[in-house]
């Protein structure tokens, strides 16, 4: 079975308003166990106040949005499109594999509240199998690779020396198949996308491949972890 045709067939039942599609999965579509994994070495510094920015890529972005939306200093977490152009960045053209782009998240936090190395952290343990490189769970392309997006070289430099770490400490069975790419621009997912996992939690994708990951959020980094998450939709109504 193509899982990655079910996704997207339930996407469209979703859309159109019909009940979550029923589908049987295979042990193969299970979503990955979570790494406990030590934070890194050393953090990126504020470098000025106010709030930061930040894209990586790690498979669905459901349950991607999902678990940094749940996490404690994150003002917005976006579904939406990084690696290629505006023009082919919606969702039709990107399941093809053939844009460049990859489903990412585009995370605004409060450094003040949470560093980037934890969400780092958050994202080698919880959010996805980073020894994957363009498959994770039932999804498999490019589109779905594990990426982080850079504009900023001390970032580049963070995430380099965390991957370095983290290989070195052999806390994966495999090699970390992450890559670093430069952000060229990010484009945020059709509506439908946006608060996917919260507004769909019965949807047995969302059940058995993301909610696991909400629960290792809960689980592994309790301190950093908010019962309520922080919605795209609540951002949009207060406009």
């Amino acid at each position: 079975m193509d899982f990655s045709q079910v996704r997207r067939t339930a996407i469209t039942l979703a859309a159109g308003g019909a009940l979550a599609l029923a589908w049987f999965a295979s042990p193969l579509s299970a979503a990955e166990e979570a790494f406990i994994i030590p934070p890194p070495a050393t953090d990126v510094a504020a470098k000025s106040d106010g709030l930061k920015t930040f894209v990586l890529a790690g498979g669905c972005f459901w349950g991607v949005q999902g678990v940094y939306q749940h996490t404690k200093g994150v003002t917005k977490a976006v579904s939406g499109y990084a690696g290629g152009l505006e023009r082919t960045a919606n969702y039709n053209a990107v399941g093809r594999g053939t844009t460049g782009h990859a489903e990412a998240v585009q995370i605004t936090y409060d450094p003040k509240q949470v560093s980037l190395g934890k969400l780092l952290q958050i994202y080698f343990s919880v959010v996805h199998d980073p020894t994957q490189l363009n498959r994770q769970g039932p999804d498999s392309g490019t589109q779905y690779r594990s990426t982080v997006f850079t504009s900023d070289p001390d970032e580049r430099k963070a995430v380099e020396a965390y991957i370095a770490q983290l290989n070195g400490a052999k806390v994966y069975k495999k090699t970390i198949a992450t890559t670093l790419e430069p952000l060229q621009g990010f484009y945020a997912a059709e509506d439908y996308h946006q608060d996917y996992l919260t507004l769909h939690p019965n949807q047995p994708y969302i059940v058995f491949n993301d909610l696991p990951k909400i629960e290792n959020l809960k689980k592994i980094f309790a301190q950093d972890y908010r019962e309520k998450p922080v919605l795209v939709s609540d951002a949009q109504a207060s406009k």
